[in-house]
């Protein structure tokens, strides 16, 4: 019950809308929580992605629509879900991205696997995820009984939710899987 409750609250405070700003706020991290991902968890790969060891998932290290050191060149973008997936088919069909061409959105397990529970405003290891916007990300995994909705993780403070297809939110692409 009380997960219902949280994944509800999450989805109407914090879920996406046309009309949603992106959230600006320092990280705060409470160093007495275990970090769930710590730096040494993850390898840097030297061009703008890193491989998680504990999953082995390779993740692009900007939100999409940013780029460069620090992610700090462009402005993080949102999608509709639909948007979303059209998105990382246009990334690999014009050629990928560090050269692979099997970019994807993560399901709602993928997308947990990178929440940071020690942090939030963003609850991501910033330095691993430089510029995550504290804010909602669409996962590819269905709201089941609801064709019209789909999960998405609110890093903001690292809850799940479920939105509308149609309302925009910001979108990391990952490759690999499990």
């Amino acid at each position: 019950m009380k997960r219902w409750i949280a994944v509800a609250l999450c989805s109407l405070l914090w879920g996406g809308s046309e009309v949603e700003a992106a959230v600006v706020a320092a990280q705060t991290c409470v160093g007495t929580i275990t970090a769930s991902t710590p730096t040494a968890d993850f390898v840097d790969n030297g061009n703008g992605t890193v491989t998680h060891t504990k999953t082995g998932l390779m993740w692009k290290q900007c939100s999409e629509g940013l780029s460069g050191a620090g992610c700090a060149a462009g402005t993080a973008t949102t999608y509709t879900w639909q948007g979303a997936l059209q998105a990382a088919q246009a990334l690999n069909a014009g050629g990928g991205f560090v050269g692979f061409t099997d970019w994807r959105v993560p399901n709602i397990k993928e997308l947990n696997s990178i929440v940071e529970n020690q942090c939030i405003n963003p609850a991501v290891n910033a330095t691993i995820f430089p510029a995550t916007v504290s804010n909602s990300y669409w996962s590819a995994s269905p709201y089941a009984g609801f064709a019209t909705y789909e999960w998405n993780v609110c890093f903001d403070v690292g809850c799940n939710g479920v939105n509308i297809k149609t309302f925009t939110l910001y979108v990391r692409l990952v490759r690999g899987g499990f």
